[in-house]
């Protein structure tokens, strides 16, 4: 009985076929992030902080050199699983450092009841500070440094991050803020900071004088005076913190127009560290995920680089012949 031969060809394809779902295979299980949801008791809060964790592949909680770690502030209303979960950030994370465009780093996206703000609900900025941020250092691999830290968020989180960053500017190496809702000199009044308990009162109103307070523009002037443009750690200044703005071309509380006055009044004080992306689109986490990754790689250019070293008066001095 004559068997015939299969075409060469078929062998080919089925070696390449096997090889190709071999690397599927062998990339699915190489590259092996892990989300982690937990949370602490606050002395501040006097009651459990809620965060979500991503900690790259490979994680080593006993590695030589610390991990740069970002904190990732939610939006109005939202918990710290929204990162993850809406705006796909594991999965651009991975991709990011896969290709060698971040480092392996580690991503903290806290939970709150306020926007960030020790507004007249809960204390969440000096829970940030007090708690969250020790309880993390203390848990983590990460850097306790500036350089190795940084800081975004989106909306609400924009705004938490944008004031974090002014206030504490000593903290952080960079601060990107999507959709920031630093609205100055009040909200629009399609804003849900009209409605939220962070800024209502004993009477329920919107408490203005409190916007006004804890908006961005109030550290403008401290953050100015306490930057240089060339400043280094070692000369004991602090160079400007570089900020990433962006927003939706057709977002329904003129997030544009309000990112463009941001931008406008940061390039007064830092000329050559802030940038704006637009994208299309509104208020809305398909904006988000699309300025995700540039966010990210903008954050990366100074979150875990290595400090700038003080020039010596003897380095700058011009040799005669």
């Amino acid at each position: 009985m004559f068997i015939p031969k299969p075409p060469v060809f078929s062998y080919r394809f089925h070696a390449l076929l096997t090889a190709f779902i071999g690397w599927l295979t062998f990339s699915g299980h190489s590259f092996a992030s892990e989300v982690e949801h937990h949370q602490f008791f606050s002395p501040t809060l006097g009651y459990d902080y809620p965060y979500s964790v991503y900690l790259p592949d490979h994680y080593d909680d006993q590695a030589t050199d610390a991990y740069p770690v970002v904190y990732m502030l939610h939006g109005s209303f939202g918990t710290d699983r929204d990162w993850v979960s809406r705006g796909n950030l594991q999965q651009v994370a991975d991709r990011l450092i896969a290709a060698g465009h971040i480092p392996p780093a580690v991503f903290i996206m806290p939970g709150s009841r306020s926007w960030w703000v020790d507004g007249h609900n809960e204390p969440a900025r000096s829970a940030f500070f007090n708690d969250l941020m020790p309880h993390v250092e203390a848990t983590y691999r990460v850097g306790q440094e500036r350089h190795l830290r940084g800081i975004a968020g989106l909306s609400a989180g924009g705004y938490g991050a944008l004031n974090f960053a002014l206030e504490r500017p000593e903290l952080f190496a960079a601060v990107a803020a999507l959709s920031p809702a630093s609205y100055a000199p009040l909200p629009p009044r399609n804003s849900s900071a009209w409605r939220h308990p962070a800024f209502r009162n004993e009477q329920g109103q919107f408490d203005r004088e409190l916007w006004q307070n804890l908006n961005y523009t109030a550290y403008l002037e401290a953050y100015r005076l306490r930057v240089t443009p060339r400043g280094t750690e070692e000369e004991g200044d602090l160079s400007p913190v570089p900020l990433y703005i962006s927003a939706g071309r057709s977002d329904v509380y003129d997030a544009e127009f309000h990112a463009r006055i941001l931008r406008q009044t940061m390039e007064r004080i830092q000329p050559n560290d802030v940038r704006l992306d637009l994208y299309p689109g509104g208020h809305t986490w398909q904006v988000w995920r699309a300025s995700l990754p540039a966010a990210l790689n903008f954050l990366f250019q100074y979150v875990g680089q290595p400090v700038v070293e003080a020039q010596t008066e003897a380095d700058s001095e011009e040799v005669s012949g």
